[in-house]
């Protein structure tokens, strides 16, 4: 009897084993970082698919169950997510909150975007641009804030969550070392761009690049007629070359701007969302390595 008993432990190890830590992250880029670091040991699933909008986002009844049976809970922070807050509530969600962002320098929206940009359905950012994953020095503290959130819900895989984390850190530094070395080949002159919406400030910033939108760091502020006019003088009048177009919003506005002006659109960069599978940013390396390259060949 003890042996059968000892037979049926040890064929149910494996499973033991392979049983994996449930995780929600927010949206694609952070689900991305979110298996980066927690490997084998994880299960994530994303709420906000690839070339969906976060900003945007209405949670369905099934979100409210993958919420509701997960140990971790991935956002980015920063108000991006407006929608968390009664999501997080409506599951009764009571496992272990990740804010990637926490504790990162904040950018801020700049002061002519408030008035130039009317607000739909009454949210908005306030003065902070969510977007600093596109800031690979940002980026350091996401992974160690999720790497902290995976090893207080499963500390048995401290070890691993290390390692992967200073692994994939590692990764993301030497992306950022490439940027600035491809980005300093051009004149900081010529380092002008536009885009859809204000999502790439924080590349900007890091770059030093001078970076117009159409629409504010919300996809949901719609750009007003006079802003529209404004830009499209700014654009002439700095010579802007670089225009670009987004993976997950409208680019009518954006195409009808650029012929204003007389400029060619330079191709779709990736912002708020990776790419399907098959695509060109299919992870948040990619990503960054394809948005750069695509400035690069406008620049140039």
């Amino acid at each position: 009897m003890k042996k059968t008993l000892a037979v049926l432990l040890l064929l149910g190890m494996p499973a033991l084993a392979l049983a994996k830590v449930p995780v929600v992250a927010s949206f694609s880029i952070i689900a991305d970082m979110a298996r980066e670091i927690g490997g084998d040991r994880v299960e994530v699933v994303s709420l906000v698919g690839p070339d969906q909008d976060a900003h945007v986002f209405q949670p369905s009844p099934a979100d409210i169950k993958k919420v509701s049976a997960a140990k971790v809970l991935v956002t980015n922070g920063l108000g991006l997510e407006g929608w968390m807050t009664r999501l997080d509530k409506a599951a009764n969600f009571r496992g272990v909150t990740v804010v990637a962002s926490k504790g990162i320098k904040t950018r801020q929206a700049p002061e002519e975007e408030h008035a130039e940009h009317d607000h739909a359905h009454g949210h908005d950012h306030g003065d902070v641009d969510p977007h600093a994953w596109h800031d690979p020095a940002r980026v350091q503290t996401y992974i160690k804030n999720i790497s902290a959130g995976l090893i207080q819900a499963d500390p048995s895989g401290k070890a691993e969550y290390q390692r992967r984390a200073a692994d994939y850190a590692a990764k993301v530094k030497a992306v950022d070392d490439w940027a600035k070395q491809q980005f300093s080949s051009v004149p900081a002159a010529k380092r002008k761009m536009l885009t859809s919406h204000d999502a790439f400030g924080y590349l900007g910033e890091r770059y030093q690049l001078k970076v117009l939108a159409i629409q504010g760091v919300s996809t949901e502020a719609e750009a007003s007629a006079k802003g529209v006019a404004q830009l499209t003088r700014q654009v002439r009048k700095e010579g802007v070359k670089a225009v670009f177009m987004e993976n997950m919003t409208d680019a009518r506005l954006l195409k009808q701007l650029s012929a204003e002006a007389k400029v060619q659109v330079g191709g779709k960069l990736y912002a708020d969302a990776l790419s399907g599978p098959s695509g060109p940013a299919a992870s948040y390396l990619q990503l960054m390595r394809y948005n750069v390259d695509t400035i690069m060949k406008s620049f140039r």
